[in-house]
């Protein structure tokens, strides 16, 4: 299964800092600053929503260039490959991409800048506040942004190293593993406490 990183909304405090700790750690990087994650809030829970790295990832089937890929059982997305198109974000069932205007590293030379910029002047661009899917701005190529799980650091995910309430949690083949074990325990405990050896053995019959 690919890993994903999801958040507890009984221990998020909506303090925004998985947010702002994605962004310094993918800027030091030379990727897109945008933040991988959004804090949201329903009621009175908040709960940062990022990739899930789905197994049959929609934004990787319609990726017209294959930026998109799944490698080291996660869905990785290579910003210099993007186009701009768009669709990934339009197909994510979670909302989780998000395209962002700027530079992404390693682009060449040649095609940095593509408009001559005495052109561009007198080029209106978006109003601001512009839905990033309908922004447009002269000389500024969008590029998707969404989770990579911080594969560029040994620490692994930043927002789950900065989280001060360890609301948010890796999710692999291990950590099922132990959720499932945990639940199962604590199923016997709670019938043990409820239910006789008398009353099962009744309800057997």
């Amino acid at each position: 299964m690919n890993r994903f990183v999801i958040a507890d909304p009984e221990l998020c405090i909506g303090c925004n800092t998985c947010m702002a700790g994605c962004s310094a750690v993918h800027k030091k990087q030379g990727l897109q600053v945008l933040p991988r994650l959004t804090v949201v809030k329903v009621g009175d829970k908040t709960a940062p929503m990022m990739c899930r790295h789905c197994e049959d990832a929609p934004c990787a089937r319609v990726c017209p260039v294959n930026a998109i890929t799944r490698e080291k059982d996660a869905v990785v997305l290579n910003e210099s490959l993007c186009i701009g198109c768009k669709l990934c974000g339009l197909v994510c069932p979670f909302g989780a991409i998000t395209p962002s205007g700027s530079k992404p590293v390693d682009t060449p030379a040649l095609l940095q800048n593509m408009v001559p910029e005495a052109l561009l002047r007198d080029v209106p661009g978006s109003a601001p506040g512009t839905n990033p899917y309908l922004a447009w701005n002269a000389g500024i190529r969008p590029v998707a942004v969404k989770c990579d799980l911080c594969a560029f650091q040994e620490e692994g995910p930043e927002c789950i190293r900065v989280c001060p309430t360890n609301a948010i949690h890796l999710v692999n083949n291990t950590a099922i593993g132990q959720s499932n074990n945990e639940k199962r325990l604590r199923a016997i405990s709670m019938l043990s406490n409820t239910i006789s050896p008398a009353e099962y053995q009744e309800g057997e019959k």
